[in-house]
C-alpha cells in the first residue's frame, strides 16, 4: 500500500477532523472568547451542569490556552513549582531524579494541587523501569529495565505495573510518561540511542511490545494512574537522540507499518493512555516536518487512520536539541496546528513565551481557533476522567 505522503486528501483531512471535533467538540466554549491576558474567569448566567463545560466557562481564554501545556520542575528545586502551579498550566512534570520518599513528594504535589487556580493538575513523572526511573526514594520499588519486564510472564509484570501505579500514586503523580512502545529491531539495540542502548524497549516484535505495554497500561490505569504511549510512530530505528541532537530522521518506517499500527492498537485500551509524539522527522511518512510538527503524523495518521480521538502529549519541545532552531512559540503554534494537545517543556520560563503565540495566532485565524477549541476540550475531557475537574 502506498505510504502517506507530504500532502493528504482533503477527505482525509475532513475526516480526521471530523474526529478530533466528534471526541472534543468543535465549538467555541461557552461564552465570549476573551483574548486578553486577563485571568478574570468567564462568567455566565448558570452554571453548565456537565463538568467539561463547567470548567470551560470558568476559564477566560489565555487560562484555556494555558490548560494545554505541561511544564518541567527540577526534582532538586521542586520549591519553584509552586509558582509553576499557580500560572495556571494544565500540569507539572518532576523532571531529573529524585530519592526522596514518596511521601515528602505527596506534601509536595498537595501544595501544587492547592494552589493551582483552574482544574486540577497533571503531575508527571517519567516512570519506566531501569536507567529511566525517575523516583527511587523510600516508597518507591527499583525497578528493571523495559526489557527485563518484557520477558516477564504475565501475572508477574502485571503485579509490577499495578505497584508501580500504586507507589507513583501515593506520591501524587497521576500521569506516568510510560510505558515505551517503540519497537527495536533485534541487532539494532546498540545503535538505537534513544531507546534500544538503554533497554527501553519491551521486545523486538510489534507482538512482544504489544503485549507487555499493554499490561503496563492497564496495571498503572487499575491504580489511578493514566499512561504515555511513546514516542509515536516509533524511535526504534533511529540512530541519534532528539533530546541531544538535531535532524534526527527516520528512513525506513512508512504509515503501514506494524509499529505504527502497534500504536493504535494499544491506544484503544479502555484506560485512556495518551501518545506521546517524537519529534524526529519519518521520511516515508512525512519528510518535510517533524512528527510534532507534522498534521500529516498527527492528523492524518494517529487521528485520522489510526482512529485515536485521546490527548497527544509531545515530547520535551523545550530543551529538546532536536527543536532549537525553532522559536519557541512557534514551536507551540505549530504543535497545536497540527492536532496536538498537551506541549510539554522541560522549561517552564517558555510557556508564557508559548502561550502569547499561541494567544496571537488565535486571535488572528478561526480555523486554528477552532483547533484550540478541541484541544482545549480534550484536555478537560481526559481530566474529567482521571477526577481533575471539580464535581
Amino acid at each position: 500500500m502506498p505510504t502517506v505522503g507530504r500532502r493528504v486528501s482533503a477527505p482525509v483531512i475532513a475526516v480526521a477532523l471530523s474526529l478530533l471535533a466528534t471526541a472534543c467538540g468543535s465549538e467555541p466554549p461557552p461564552g465570549p472568547r476573551a483574548q486578553s491576558s486577563s485571568s478574570a474567569p468567564t462568567t455566565t448566567s448558570s452554571a453548565p451542569a456537565d463538568p467539561v463545560e463547567a470548567a470551560l466557562a470558568g476559564l477566560d481564554r489565555r487560562a484555556q490556552v494555558a490548560q494545554l501545556f505541561v511544564a518541567g520542575v527540577p526534582l532538586d528545586d521542586l520549591g519553584s513549582g509552586d509558582a509553576v502551579a499557580e500560572s495556571g498550566v494544565g500540569g507539572l512534570f518532576m523532571a531529573g531524579r529524585s530519592t526522596a520518599p514518596a511521601e515528602e513528594l505527596a506534601q509536595v504535589s498537595e501544595r501544587w494541587q492547592a494552589a493551582a487556580p483552574g482544574p486540577g493538575l497533571w503531575v508527571a513523572a517519567d516512570q519506566e523501569g531501569g536507567d529511566v526511573q525517575t523516583l527511587k526514594g523510600p516508597g518507591f520499588e527499583r525497578l528493571p529495565s523495559a526489557l527485563q519486564q518484557g520477558s516477564m510472564p504475565p501475572a508477574e509484570l502485571a503485579a509490577l505495573a499495578q505497584g508501580m501505579g500504586t507507589a507513583l500514586r501515593s506520591a501524587g503523580v497521576n500521569l506516568d510518561l510510560a510505558p515505551v512502545a517503540d519497537v527495536v529491531p533485534p541487532g539494532n539495540e546498540q545503535a538505537n540511542a534513544p531507546i534500544g542502548y538503554f533497554d527501553r524497549q519491551y521486545g523486538s516484535t510489534p507482538e512482544a511490545v504489544a503485549a507487555a505495554a499493554g499490561t503496563v497500561v492497564d496495571g498503572l490505569a487499575g491504580a489511578g494512574v493514566t499512561a504515555t504511549l511513546k514516542h509515536f510512530p516509533g524511535l526504534g530505528r533511529v540512530q541519534a537522540n532528539t533530546d541531544t541532537s538535531a535532524d534526527v530522521t527516520d528512513t525506513v518506517t512508512t504509515a503501514d507499518d506494524p509499529q505504527v499500527a502497534l500504536f493504535g492498537e494499544l491506544a484503544a485500551s479502555s484506560a485512556a493512555p495518551f501518545v506521546m509524539v517524537s519529534s524526529a522527522t519519518y521520511a516515508l511518512i512525512d519528510p518535510d516536518d517533524q512528527a510534532a510538527f507534522s498534521s500529516v503524523v498527527l492528523m492524518g495518521l494517529l487521528r485520522g487512520r489510526l482512529g485515536f480521538d485521546g490527548v497527544v502529549i509531545s515530547d520535551d519541545l523545550g530543551n529538546a536539541e532536536a527543536v532549537s532552531d525553532v522559536p519557541p512559540g512557534d514551536r507551540a503554534v505549530r504543535f497545536i496546528a497540527a492536532g496536538g494537545t498537551l506541549l510539554l517543556t522541560v522549561d517552564p520560563e517558555l510557556v508564557p513565551e508559548m502561550v502569547d503565540a499561541v494567544l496571537a495566532r488565535d486571535a488572528s485565524d478561526p480555523v486554528f481557533a477552532r483547533t484550540v477549541d478541541a484541544a482545549v476540550r480534550t484536555a478537560l475531557t481526559a481530566k474529567q476522567r482521571a477526577g481533575l475537574l471539580e464535581g
